[in-house]
């Protein structure tokens, strides 16, 4: 089969995100109008909304978080884009990965030259057992769900067969949380933007607060080790290895690549697109990789022409802990079984050989699950431009990677950014 190839280039020329969170009296709408906003004042040149030529939405289900189905023409008209095609994409958590992917196609096929690619979810209005089924609904229902299974027993399965097969350790994937969310301290719109020493001291504030005693945590292991600070979810993965529930929306400009620099003279060009598909969990042969992970960066990297070690950075979708060092595997940063090795030894940090998750990830940046793909594409694109402010990566990286996964890696899509 021939390698895959865009009809012509495509760059991204404007992103803009909402704040991630929990937001009470907010909707989807609210949500997607604040990021498209933003994005609006990121285009350097600036843009007419009216050439605009359709509008592509990532959306898990805001039919069961919001009573909401039919969004995209709903959104398309709140941000003044009727009558233009609006068309929301359903792929699970990579929802927004498969509409910028589509978004993407429809630029580079010459169907329209300009095109608005979203994402949005608004997760937080429901209790949080209503929203474990909501997100159930994205495993197989009639072979997993039905057994009891929800998304945190799924990556707990894969995390203890990962352990079995490699040697690693809970405490490896504590050392994920922590990286983590030292990135996500660095970025203002994290959901949770505190170390984890921090978030130790406002405990420990509480308890003097309220009169009781004092933790006297000896490190951050010691705390993520603690039960009460720290409860189990699933074994191994404990609360703080897992992403939170999250409200969030994106919005994203694609523009054809002769046409790119009208609106800026720093676009950021798509290098390579890759998306894959695979059964449930439980129908797999291996439960420590992501099959089709590796398919759809073996797409992405055969378009761009590059190989993983060619990349400067990566936002991957770390839904859980586990999920990174699975991914950096995945998509061949390092071998089977060595990427836990890799996070221990500080190889995956801010200032590391292959930086990952820079933005804080979906663990503490947090995971509104329809926006969380186009959310990563928004780190990287910043990233490549020198736009990321305290986070921001030295040696003006050139070439970026989005991973997101779709349930337990039913659907797949990678996509490598380069500036030029």
């Amino acid at each position: 089969m021939n390698s895959r190839k865009l009809g012509r280039g495509v760059a991204v020329v404007g992103a803009g995100m909402s704040r991630f969170g929990a937001f009470p009296g907010m909707s989807s709408r609210d949500l997607f109008v604040e990021a498209f906003k933003e994005m609006r004042t990121s285009v350097d040149k600036g843009f007419d909304p009216k050439d605009i030529g359709a509008f592509y939405l990532g959306n898990f289900s805001g039919d069961l978080f919001e009573g909401q189905a039919h969004l995209a023409p709903i959104l398309a008209n709140w941000v003044g884009l009727s009558p233009i095609p609006a068309v929301r994409l359903e792929g699970a958590c990579a929802s927004s990965g498969v509409a910028f992917r589509e978004g993407l196609m429809a630029v580079a096929s010459g169907m329209y030259d300009m095109v608005l690619v979203g994402g949005v979810e608004k997760m937080t209005d429901l209790p949080i057992s209503a929203v474990t089924d909501s997100l159930a609904t994205a495993a197989d229902v009639t072979y997993e769900v039905s057994a009891g299974f929800t998304f945190p027993g799924f990556y707990a399965s894969m995390a203890t067969a990962y352990m079995h097969a490699y040697g690693a350790t809970p405490e490896t994937f504590m050392r994920v949380g922590i990286k983590n969310h030292e990135n996500g301290a660095l970025n203002a719109k994290a959901q949770f933007g505190q170390r984890i020493p921090d978030v130790m001291e406002s405990k420990k504030a509480a308890a003097i607060k309220k009169g009781r005693p004092v933790p006297t945590w000896e490190n951050e292991l010691a705390f993520l080790s603690d039960d009460r600070a720290n409860p189990m979810i699933a074994w191994p993965m404990r609360l703080f290895d897992c992403s939170p529930v999250s409200d969030g929306g994106v919005a994203l400009l694609l523009v054809s690549e002769e046409l790119a620099r009208q609106f800026t003279d720093n676009p950021i060009f798509v290098a390579g697109s890759g998306a894959a598909s695979d059964g449930a969990l439980h129908s797999r042969s291996t439960l420590s990789s992501i099959p089709s992970a590796k398919i759809a960066s073996q797409q992405a990297y055969e378009m761009a022409g590059v190989s993983p070690q060619d990349i400067k950075l990566a936002e991957v979708h770390d839904c859980f802990t586990i999920a990174e060092i699975i991914a950096t595997e995945d998509l061949g940063f390092f071998e089977a079984g060595k990427g836990w090795v890799a996070a221990e030894e500080g190889l995956t940090a801010r200032n590391g050989l292959k930086p990952i998750n820079v933005s804080g990830g979906l663990k503490s940046k947090g995971h509104p699950v329809g926006a969380s793909g186009a959310g990563q594409i928004v780190e990287v694109w910043k990233q490549l431009r020198g736009q990321a402010g305290d986070r921001q990566l030295p040696n003006s990286p050139d070439l970026g990677l989005t991973h997101n996964v779709g349930g337990t890696g039913q659907t797949c899509v990678v996509n490598i950014f380069e500036r030029r």
